[in-house]
C-alpha cells in the first residue's frame, strides 16, 4: 500500500467511525435526551430501549465487530498462513478501528444508562479503547520492519545518514553555508522537570524550533525551493532518527507494562459480555430472530 493509499485508508476508517456516531446521536437525540423516568412514555421507547428492535441491533453488531477486530487481530498474530494477507500494522489499524466503531455501537445500545455487572463491562470497555490509544501512541514510536517486526538498537543506528557528508558531497557548499546549517541543525538539549510524557512534548517543541533555524538558514543562504526542501527532509529524518533511538529501550518496556494494563481489561470486558449475551438469550431476547 502507497503512503497516499495508507492515508486514504486511514482517513476512511476514522470518517466512517465520526460519520457513525452523528449519525446515531441525531438519530436517538429526542430519546436519549429525555429523563430516564419519562422514557417509557416517548413514542421511540420500545424501538430505542436496550432490548428494542434499534437498541438491541446496535449491541448485536457492535459486539460481533469487537468479537472480529480481537480475535481477528490476534489470529494474524499467531498465524502463520495469515502472515501473506496484509501487513500487520495494516490489520493493528483495522483492529482499532473495529474496536472504536464497535463500542460507540454499545454506548448507544445502552440508552446511556448502564448498571450492574454490565457496568463493569462497559467501564472495562472505555478503559480497553483509552489504553488502546495509549497504546497506539507507544508502538508508532517503536521502529519497526515492514513487516511490523521491532528493530533493534543496532538496525535503528544503521538506519541514520551521515548530514555531515551528504551537505558535503552532494552539495558541496561553500564552509560558510555548510557551517550555518550545521549550527542550525544542532538541536539545543536541556534539561526539562517533570514527567516522561511532558519531556516528550518539550522535546518536540525544541525540534520545531531547530526545523525553523534551518529554514530560516537555508533561505538565508539563498539555496532553490527544491534543494531547500530535501535538506529540510534530511534534518527532519535525522531528528526523527536520534529521538527514536534515545527513547526506544523506554518505549519497548512501556509496551510490556501496557500489555500488563490493557489485556486484564479486555478480558473482563470479553468475559462479562459474554455472561450478558448467554443472559440475554435464555431470558428470550431474539432481536428479529
Amino acid at each position: 500500500m502507497s503512503p497516499l493509499a495508507h492515508r486514504i485508508y486511514i482517513a476512511t476508517l476514522t470518517l466512517i467511525v465520526v460519520v457513525v456516531t452523528i449519525f446515531l446521536f441525531v438519530k436517538g437525540y429526542s430519546y436519549y435526551s429525555t429523563s430516564l423516568e419519562e422514557r417509557f412514555y416517548h413514542p421511540d421507547h420500545d424501538a430505542f430501549k436496550p432490548s428494542g428492535i434499534y437498541g438491541h441491533g446496535l449491541g448485536i453488531f457492535g459486539t460481533l465487530l469487537i468479537v472480529i477486530g480481537v480475535f481477528g487481530y490476534i489470529a494474524k498474530k499467531k498465524y502463520k498462513f495469515l502472515h501473506r494477507y496484509g501487513r500487520l500494522k495494516y490489520w493493528l489499524e483495522f483492529h482499532i478501528f473495529l474496536c472504536t466503531l464497535g463500542p460507540v455501537m454499545i454506548l448507544f445500545h445502552t440508552a446511556f444508562k448502564f448498571g450492574g455487572i454490565v457496568s463493569i463491562s462497559f467501564w472495562s470497555m472505555v478503559a480497553v479503547v483509552a489504553s488502546g490509544v495509549i497504546g497506539r501512541f507507544i508502538y508508532v514510536q517503536i521502529p519497526r520492519t515492514i513487516e511490523g517486526r521491532e528493530l533493534s538498537l543496532y538496525e535503528v543506528k544503521a538506519m541514520k545518514e551521515n548530514l555531515d557528508d551528504i551537505l558535503k558531497n552532494a552539495y558541496h557548499l561553500e564552509d560558510s553555508k555548510y557551517q550555518a546549517i550545521l549550527v542550525a541543525a544542532t538541536v539545543q538539549h536541556q534539561h526539562h522537570e517533570g514527567n516522561f510524557f511532558s519531556g516528550i512534548f518539550r522535546k518536540y517543541m525544541e525540534d520545531k524550533k531547530t526545523l525553523a533555524r534551518v529554514k530560516q538558514t537555508l533561505w538565508q543562504n539563498q539555496f532553490s525551493s527544491q534543494d531547500a526542501s530535501y535538506i529540510l527532509k534530511l534534518v527532519r529524518n535525522e531528528m526523527q532518527l536520534n529521538n527514536r533511538i534515545d527513547r526506544l529501550q523506554t518505549m519497548q518496556n512501556l509496551f510490556r507494562y501496557w500489555h500488563i494494563v490493557h489485556l486484564p481489561f479486555a478480558l473482563i470486558m470479553l468475559i462479562i459480555m459474554i455472561i450478558h449475551v448467554v443472559v440475554t438469550i435464555t431470558f428470550g431476547f431474539r432481536w428479529i430472530f
